[in-house]
């Protein structure tokens, strides 16, 4: 991926990528549009974002960016505590995680977190 590229669409973003990449970032797409068929599809700090709530801010969306060894997914640091036992054996910072390419995605435990982010934004 290029740093310096400037993204105008998800679709953009996507096709920059790598094939390995490409592909685990669809995937992390289609786990976020399947568990809230109502995310708003966006670039934001130049990577896709899926807004939960309707024109949702930064703290309203997940968003996903892909690496050359790895995916990351940000859903919020609210998601990140409330599953921590669960992420144990990947990279993570205070908002994300780091999903490496070599292994498959932990989709269910993608899709429990979406869920989980998203129940907190109706409260």
């Amino acid at each position: 991926m290029s740093m310096s590229a400037s993204y105008q669409s998800v679709e953009e973003y996507l096709n920059a990528q790598p094939e390995r990449t490409r592909l685990a970032l669809l995937e992390l797409k289609s786990c976020i549009l399947e568990t809230v068929p109502s995310a708003e599809e966006l670039i934001n700090y130049n990577i896709p974002a899926y807004a939960l709530v309707e024109n949702g801010k930064r703290d309203m969306q997940i968003m996903i960016a892909g690496y050359k060894n790895d995916v990351g997914l940000y859903p919020h640091p609210s998601t990140m505590t409330a599953f921590e036992a669960e992420l144990a054996e990947y990279k993570r910072g205070k908002g994300s995680v780091q999903f490496p390419l070599d292994k498959p995605l932990p989709i269910d435990l993608i899709k429990r977190m979406i869920a989980y982010r998203n129940e907190l934004l109706k409260e």
